[in-house]
């Protein structure tokens, strides 16, 4: 049976090193990571605001074709008025 090795000082610090920079590493990403999280739920919500804005807007512009025929029957109103009051000054009420 073989005696464990045992590892020289410098290799053990080695390593501790390579922990402590795996360790900042990760944390470095975890961190970009989170940032990229929040901007995408930035994002998100953003899209999601509009999303509802361009409904409502679509909503509120749906009849918009009927204002030709509005200002037709307008017109013939007014012209009908115009014709009442016409006829109301000539009987002399």
């Amino acid at each position: 049976m073989m005696a464990p090795l045992a590892l020289s000082a410098g290799v053990t610090a080695a390593w501790w090193v390579a922990l402590g920079v795996l360790l900042v590493v990760a944390l470095v990403v975890w961190a970009l990571l989170e940032v990229l999280r929040r901007a995408v739920l930035d994002v998100d919500e953003s899209v999601t605001a509009v999303w509802t804005m361009g409904k409502r807007v679509a909503q509120n512009t749906q009849t918009t074709y009927l204002f030709g025929t509005t200002k037709a029957r307008g017109v013939d109103l007014l012209e009908e008025l115009q014709r009442h009051a016409a006829l109301r000054e000539r009987s002399g009420a």
